[in-house]
């Protein structure tokens, strides 16, 4: 197949991505993945994972020790959904995503076994997880970072059997699939851990701190928390970088520099180097001066992420309240402006009464908009959520995005968010218009 035809065979199959699934447990069958694994013979059983689930921060934690074991000369494949622009993306290995000829021989080998799972409703998701695996193993990986889509007990990744767990920070998402308390969220994403294994858990509420303690507990697993077994001292900041201090009950961390953006990635690099610690598991020791390297060496587009200088545009990805929450404190940490112009967008399925009321008070202009997706919600819905004067709609992002620079003055600030995948086609764009300037 050349690429295009794989691009649009793997398009083919179901994407509860831009459909929302009607029967969670349909929908996502733990042993329906497994039976397409142990048809493409099982490429994942050998790998040495790193699985991480949670609601807050997976990806950035992800790329955090991604780019620690990078640095330490171990070859680490990477695994992460949605993407930005292309698809490829979600799979890398040290930085650089999947190559098209590598993409097109790995999905033409397993065309068959792909095929003979579509009837039983193999998904997009399940498609590329197994691609992801199979192109790691191929390659040879030292170690594979696996995050989650959905949850993780039925998630299309949790067919690993041996690894080390990571959760992230949970709050409240996808609450008709997960459940409608912390407590049933929690119980789905602590699902990864798997028996006689080692956890790292970021801060958690009480609710989801109990559930994860019970599940180790259960199945014998060793818990390491950030706030209790490794701690941070936060320091400085400026708007490129910011800086701070860890301890574990391994070692020392001092003046660690992160250039990601917001408090909340300072508690992501302190659970990702809880996770590099815990690979003493496979007899791994990192030295400090490796880790620090790669946590300063770290890149996650669409988080916090300059995408434009004059004016100021910063997009990130934030799709529930409490991402909305730690993404105004952090361009309010990072940033000098006079005014906030918001350009928003948001899916179905988030919960678009809370992302709003947090950023309601911080935005002084508000320009609505919706992402080129099935599942993006019309912006005069969310139209209800704000009661500012000053906030209009527009049903094309381009437009949206043309009337923000519109409104921005040379102290401003724009900020786009609430989706991922509008992230993804404002930086698409810009980036055409760039190259077309040049």
């Amino acid at each position: 197949m050349t690429y295009p035809e794989v691009v649009d065979y793997l398009n083919s199959f179901i994407d509860y991505e831009k459909i929302q699934p009607k029967d969670y447990k349909g929908a996502f069958r733990l042993e329906r993945m497994k039976g397409l694994l142990a048809k493409l013979g099982n490429p994942q059983q050998n790998l040495k994972v790193i699985h991480i689930a949670g609601t807050k921060g997976k990806g950035s934690t992800a790329a955090l020790i991604a780019s620690i074991l990078k640095e330490s000369g171990y070859r680490a494949g990477l695994y992460t959904s949605p993407h930005l622009i292309s698809f490829r993306e979600r799979i890398q290995i040290d930085g650089c995503m999947i190559g098209e000829e590598d993409l097109c021989r790995i999905t033409t080998s397993a065309r068959k076994g792909l095929d003979q799972m579509r009837p039983e409703g193999l998904s997009f998701f399940e498609a590329y997880t197994a691609i992801a695996f199979l192109y790691f193993k191929e390659k040879i990986t030292d170690f594979a970072i696996m995050e989650t889509g959905l949850g993780g007990r039925l998630d299309a990744t949790n067919a690993v059997k041996r690894s080390i767990s990571v959760i992230t920070p949970i709050s409240y998402e996808h609450t008709r699939i997960l459940g409608s308390t912390i407590r049933r969220i929690a119980r789905e994403k602590a699902d990864i851990i798997k028996a006689d294994s080692i956890c790292i858990s970021a801060p958690q509420e009480k609710g989801a701190l109990d559930v994860i303690e019970r599940i180790c507990k259960k199945r014998r697993a060793h818990l390491y928390l950030v706030g209790r077994d490794i701690h941070i001292d936060k320091g400085r900041f400026g708007q490129d970088e910011q800086y701070f201090n860890v301890w574990t009950r391994f070692s020392e961390y001092a003046l660690i520099r992160l250039a990601l953006r917001g408090e909340h990635q300072i508690i992501n690099a302190a659970t990702a180097i809880g996770a590099i610690e815990a690979l003493r598991l496979y007899n791994v020791f990192i030295p400090h001066e490796r880790i620090k390297s790669g946590i300063s060496k770290t890149e996650w587009p669409g988080r916090m992420e300059i995408i434009n200088s004059r004016p100021l545009v910063v997009a990130d990805g934030a799709q529930n309240r409490a991402s909305s929450r730690a993404l105004i404190d952090g361009i309010k940490r990072h940033f000098n402006f006079r005014n906030l112009i918001l350009v928003l967008g948001t899916s179905k399925d988030k919960d678009q009464r809370g992302i709003c009321k947090e950023l309601s008070q911080a935005a002084d202009y508000l320009v609505l908009t919706r992402a080129d997706n099935p599942r993006a919600q019309d912006p005069d819905i969310l139209k209800k959520y704000f009661r500012k004067e000053k906030k209009e709609v527009f049903p094309k992002s381009k437009d949206a995005m043309d009337r923000a620079f519109s409104l921005a003055g040379q102290d401003d600030i724009i900020v786009v968010t609430g989706s991922l995948y509008l992230v993804g086609e404002v930086k698409k764009r810009l980036n055409h218009e760039k190259t077309d300037n040049s």
